[in-house]
């Protein structure tokens, strides 16, 4: 099978591998479609280098790139009990850009039905950190007033109208070219932050969801209301040793101090979220923003533009 590989930090190449052996508790699916993440471009380029200590210091450990996938079971191993061979899946493990992928079960749903593979490779990653985020640490409530800061996104795009399917009454935050598409997803009001800064309106909130990570600590209190919460989901890419994980550390250490509180976020894989996702998908509450598709030969290009950090939704690769 043909699959997508990195022997070195920052270089990919497109090779014939064996297909994958599946274990007991593992399904063979024939991948049609993933998508790529911020956290693929971080995995390609080994940055920030704290990572290196898990992936490799020199060298990655693991030449498989991708983690979303949507595809069509091929195979089942003897333990599987909830799939069988031409169940349309999808879900998250690593080894995403290529034609096969061995997946425990526990880690993949039936595909949402009405969605094309290109669309639901789309959800996984982008869908549950949004959905654990305002959920689990945002503890969002029906009523409350929430700012997406970078909705436009991936994570961005789902979090407005997570937070819309919550009930409450959201802002987004994104560039000009950005503005119809956040309207579209149901934002009550969108700001371009070209125009307008969402600090310096005098509107508090009680939940701000964080994806652009491109304001000082003080200025997300700001806009919080008394008793507010903050997650931050991202963060700058400046700092090449630890990234994102300065601005996590700091906001910590901040939120030792008054009543608001400011926490990172981490995702975790949980298959009934991923459930709860495709209900939500099938019944039009949630919908993918794919702005770009690419072929599987052409994963460089697809990674580096989202490394630019400035993709609409996602960009997805058709295998």
């Amino acid at each position: 099978m043909k699959a997508i590989v990195r022997y070195t930090y920052g270089s990919l190449a497109l090779e014939e591998v064996d297909k994958p052996t599946i274990k007991d508790d593992e399904v063979l699916v024939r991948v049609r479609a993933a998508s790529v993440n911020p956290y693929d471009w971080h995995h390609l380029t080994g940055t920030p280098y704290i990572m290196r200590i898990g992936a490799g210091l020199r060298k990655p450990k693991e030449t498989a790139m991708g983690v979303d996938v949507a595809g069509v079971v091929e195979a089942v191993g003897p333990d599987v009990t909830g799939f069988q061979p031409g169940d349309e899946v999808f879900g998250m493990r690593s080894g995403a850009f290529a034609e096969y992928m061995g997946v425990r079960e526990v880690r993949i749903a039936l595909k949402p039905a009405g969605l094309t593979f290109e669309q639901a490779a789309a959800v996984p990653l982008a869908a549950l950190t949004a959905l654990q985020a305002l959920r689990d640490k945002g503890k969002i409530q029906a009523g409350q007033q929430v700012l997406i800061n970078g909705a436009s996104g991936g994570v961005g795009t789902f979090a407005v109208q997570l937070a819309k399917v919550f009930g409450t009454k959201v802002t987004a935050v994104c560039s000009t070219r950005n503005v119809d598409t956040a309207r579209s997803l149901g934002a009550d009001r969108v700001i371009d932050y070209t125009r307008e800064d969402f600090v310096q309106s005098g509107q508090v909130y009680d939940l701000i969801l964080d994806v652009a990570g491109n304001r000082s600590i003080a200025d997300r209190k700001r806009a919080l209301a008394p008793n507010g919460i903050l997650v931050l989901v991202g963060g700058p890419k400046k700092g090449r040793w630890l990234g994102p994980l300065t601005s996590a550390l700091m906001l910590v250490l901040a939120s030792k101090i008054g009543s608001k509180k400011l926490m990172p976020m981490l995702t975790q894989l949980v298959n009934e979220d991923l459930v709860a996702l495709r209900k939500l998908l099938e019944t039009g509450q949630l919908k993918p923003v794919v702005e770009r598709t690419y072929p599987l030969h052409e994963v460089p290009q697809a990674l580096r533009y989202v490394g630019e950090g400035h993709s609409q939704g996602k960009i997805v690769i058709s295998v």
